[in-house]
């Protein structure tokens, strides 16, 4: 019965949340350029699958492009997937079915040799690309510095030394990447960087600051998401679901600390990749401390948790997970007079708002990009790639 009721209340959020449910999701793409004289590229593609039943993922060949070495993993298991090279593009078949809910992620790897998109004129390189993600990274041959970026990206170095970018992109259609290059930086132990530190910032005061670990870690990569369901202001309460992937060995279970001023109800979880429901606990106070559970923080008789258990991950593997929970919040979510208010730090690199039914959006204090679910509600989604929350406020009235 848990496994039906389930099964439900993820189709409903399915559907909210996929104005159109795409055939793929949650698409990242790494490009490790070679040597300009080579035209070639080293590409990594994940994705995942998401038509119910499917049982292959094609990848599509761009013009032009001639595409050798292609191979696949399933990133649950870590198993090698079949993966078949046509001229027309890469034909992989999947681990198993994807469910019905659920997702069939994958690792597709591959070298590409294009002449116009990557070539040398001069002293400067120049790799052009329709990006088939919104998320991405790239690295530059040894060597090289960057000169150009189209996008906004964080800039950070590889261990041997290699400069590279990562960056999302919240505009529609696949933007092009533009990426200019030209030979000049250190190579060998000369180029590698020092290693990353705990050290915070000096501003905000020192104690209070992000460590520069955190601040130049990849952001792009962190596939983690949210959407939030706004219920009836008058009720302060809305619901979630967040999806997030565990590759750490021997991790068994997900805790998510309910924030001061919060309650929680209604909490559930499966895995995306199966469709398996999951056991899952509300732990409070001393309940806590009892059950030897690290959550980061002092733990106090209003202290509450919300505890998910899985099979421990095994090394090379890794398990996506959806969870989802109800909270009221009339510090967060309230009405002021006739305005609809929601207010939060949302500290995912991608976070969704859906109004309640009859309800239009009057303010936004973070860009968004507006659309309708199927249901008509209006949605509101948040990409930051910047390495620190945002603050939301949102409002919104009673259609008439």
């Amino acid at each position: 019965m848990r496994q039906v009721l389930l099964a439900a209340a993820v189709s409903v959020a399915f559907s909210q949340a996929n104005p159109a449910r795409p055939s793929q999701t949650d698409e990242y793409v790494r490009y490790e350029l070679l040597a300009p004289e080579t035209a070639s590229v080293k590409v990594m593609f994940e994705v995942s699958a998401t038509t119910p039943g499917a049982r292959q993922w094609i990848d599509r060949s761009r013009p032009g492009s001639v595409v050798s070495g292609a191979s696949a993993v399933d990133l649950m298991t870590g198993a090698a997937l079949e993966a078949s090279t046509t001229a027309t593009g890469i034909t992989v078949t999947l681990a198993r079915p994807v469910p019905a809910y659920g997702q069939g992620r994958i690792r597709l790897e591959k070298t590409v040799k294009n002449a116009a998109a990557y070539a040398r004129v001069g002293n400067t390189a120049t790799f052009t690309e329709s990006l088939p993600a919104p998320r991405g990274s790239l690295v530059l041959p040894a060597g090289f510095e960057l000169v150009g970026c189209n996008l906004p990206a964080q800039v950070l170095s590889e261990p041997d030394g290699r400069v590279g970018i990562a960056f999302m992109t919240q505009a529609p259609g696949n933007g092009p990447l533009v990426v200019r290059l030209r030979p000049g930086a250190a190579v060998g132990p000369g180029g590698a960087p020092k290693p990353l530190t705990d050290a915070r910032s000096w501003e905000p005061p020192p104690s209070q600051g992000p460590t520069e670990r955190a601040r130049l870690t990849e952001r792009a990569h962190q596939d983690r998401d949210i959407t939030y369901f706004l219920q009836d202001p008058a009720t302060s309460s809305f619901s979630l679901f967040h999806d997030y992937t565990e590759s750490r060995p021997g991790i068994d279970k997900y805790i998510n600390v309910v924030r001061t001023g919060s309650r929680v109800s209604k909490p559930s979880a499966f895995i995306l990749d199966t469709g398996e429901a999951l056991t899952d606990e509300t732990l409070k106070g001393d309940a806590i401390t009892k059950a030897k559970l690290d959550i980061g923080q002092a733990v106090t008789p209003e202290t509450e948790a919300v505890v998910v258990h899985f099979p421990p991950v095994k090394a090379g593997q890794s398990i996506r997970l959806r969870i989802s929970e109800t909270y009221a919040a009339p510090a967060s979510y309230r009405l002021d007079g006739d305005d609809l208010v929601f207010e939060r730090s949302l500290g995912r690199p991608r976070n969704s708002v859906v109004l309640p039914p009859g309800w239009y959006l009057t303010a936004s204090s973070i860009p968004a990009v507006v659309s309708l679910t199927p249901e008509g509600l209006v949605r509101l989604d948040f990409v930051n790639g910047r390495p620190d929350s945002i603050d939301v406020l949102i409002k919104g009235r009673r259609r008439k």
